[in-house]
């Protein structure tokens, strides 16, 4: 049965989950108050419908996705509850399971539904290349939302944290070594044996450095959102009883490329190595 989707807000991920529950048969709004004009030409392009307010959307829809910087996660909920919203509310951020159990206590004494998800992968648009990962007793009436694709769904069961401690413990590794190589590199220049390391990292043949340095570049425009899942990975590893000071010292190495936020074309890895040091330099003083 198709719904009525509310998305809040249809940045390049967000655009193309709503191209999937579109293709699926719903019919998706957002809300254009307050939003930029960047965001209100994808949201033309990717045919959603206008509701003007959030209080609007949260009348007009059945379903509201959540896909924001993990930062406003929490309080996005807050004012789309703060509004009335009694229908699905599907959490798709970067968050971790003890943020995840705080939303959706709250959804609960509202009376609203809940569902935590998890989106591993690059915007949606091929299939078998980007994962939805649903959990908690409303997750398979989420993941139908997306039957169509080319969005995959998985759902992890009743759990409502599971969702969110998968992709936690995905992205430590993913993004954390790509903020490690960073550092690194950072360092190797600083220290004046960057040509060095890399020359050490090709022998044989291999392409490490190389590498290294284009995931390092690819990072850059979306660091400032990876700055916060950081911090939520911190806090995830410590509830687990691990040591959180590495995921916390990557937060600081993502807050350090936050000025290249959005950068097209990439900025070349000379610039972010230098972003990275001259802060370092700075705070020492």
């Amino acid at each position: 049965m198709s719904q009525t989707i509310g998305i809040l807000h249809p940045g390049a991920m967000g655009a193309s989950i709503a191209a999937s529950a579109q293709n699926s048969g719903n019919t998706v709004y957002w809300a254009s108050q307050g939003r930029s004009p960047q965001t209100a030409e994808r949201a033309v392009r990717s045919n959603l419908r206008d509701a003007g307010s959030l209080a609007a959307l949260c009348q007009t829809c059945s379903v509201i996705l959540s896909v924001c910087p993990p930062a406003a996660a929490e309080a996005q909920a807050d004012d789309v509850l703060a509004l009335g919203f009694k229908g699905l509310y599907v959490d798709m951020n970067a968050i971790a399971p003890q943020r995840v159990m705080r939303i959706a206590e709250k959804m609960r004494l509202h009376g609203t539904r809940f569902v935590s998800g998890s989106i591993i992968g690059g915007p949606a648009w091929q299939p078998n290349v980007t994962w939805l990962y649903l959990s908690g007793e409303e997750a398979q009436a989420a993941a139908d939302l997306f039957s169509a694709g080319p969005l995959e769904t998985a759902v992890l069961g009743d759990d409502i944290t599971k969702a969110s401690a998968l992709k936690m413990c995905f992205a430590a590794y993913t993004k954390g070594t790509t903020a490690l190589l960073g550092a690194v590199m950072a360092a190797a220049e600083a220290l004046n044996v960057r040509d060095d390391l890399e020359r050490q990292w090709s022998r044989n043949g291999s392409k490490f450095a190389e590498e290294s340095a284009r995931n390092v570049q690819q990072v850059t425009a979306k660091a400032w959102r990876f700055s916060g899942e950081m911090e939520e990975i911190a806090a995830t590893l410590s509830s687990a009883g691990l040591p959180d000071g590495f995921h916390l010292a990557a937060a600081d190495i993502y807050e350090r490329m936050a000025a290249f936020k959005g950068a097209d074309p990439l900025p070349s890895l000379d610039d972010i190595l230098t972003a990275l040091t001259k802060k370092a330099t700075s705070n020492d003083k």
